[in-house]
């Protein structure tokens, strides 16, 4: 009886463990809103590589500032073509996502990059694009997941290892108002060899359900 016990223990731990590393907010009115959306934009997330003091020895905070831009765009570029595939099997039949090489572009012309995102709102950042709506997020992980932060970060300081840890906190907001409409955090592990790609498929594969843009497709 007392294995049992332990064991039952045990499992709802993992259960609760698994749980609480997963939210989904969705508004009420999302469903509704979104019959209204014609573009999305995706926005590079706010990007932290967590190194250990060891690791850091190594680095300049130049160069870990370049590693954190550069696994931002690859999220913004892996969201992006996440979106491009649902499109292409005719489950975003009447939503245009705006490239990120022209939400960059667009956002340069007014003088705000990869740093200066975070003192704009949503709101303002969705009307600068000219797009109904615009998709946020924060990214932490222990190891870059894009190929060339990898490798190149591997050959710095010998940084190689079997799994990636991520959390990934993603929104959406409304350019009209600037209302949340929909918000998702997990916790992600890739293995040896993940990419943005991956990391996105896993995040999305049932966060996608709940997506007014794609759960009814």
């Amino acid at each position: 009886m007392k294995r049992i016990l332990l064991l039952v223990t045990f499992y709802f731990g993992i259960f609760t463990s698994i749980i609480a590393q997963t939210s989904l907010y969705e508004n009420p009115d999302f469903d509704q809103i979104a019959k209204d959306h014609k573009i999305i934009a995706i926005l590079p997330f706010s990007t932290t590589v967590k190194l250990r003091p060891k690791q850091m020895k190594s680095m300049t905070p130049e160069q870990l500032k370049d590693l954190e831009r550069g696994e931002a765009a690859s999220i913004q570029q892996a969201m992006y073509s996440w979106f491009l595939k649902r499109k292409k099997r005719g489950k975003l039949q009447n939503l245009e996502i705006q490239p990120p090489k022209t939400t960059m572009a667009l956002l340069s012309k007014k003088s705000i990059d990869y740093n200066s995102l975070k003192e704009y709102t949503p709101q303002e950042i969705a009307n600068i694009l000219e797009v109904d709506a615009v998709i946020t997020g924060d990214y932490r992980t222990d190891k870059p997941m894009s190929e060339g932060a990898s490798v190149a970060l591997g050959l710095l300081i010998g940084f190689w290892g079997s799994t990636n840890n991520a959390v990934i906190n993603m929104s959406v907001h409304n350019a009209a108002d600037g209302v949340l409409l929909w918000n998702y955090n997990k916790k992600v592990r890739g293995s040896l060899g993940s990419t943005p790609d991956d990391l996105i498929n896993i995040l999305m594969r049932k966060a996608s359900r709940r997506l007014s843009y794609t759960k009814n497709s």
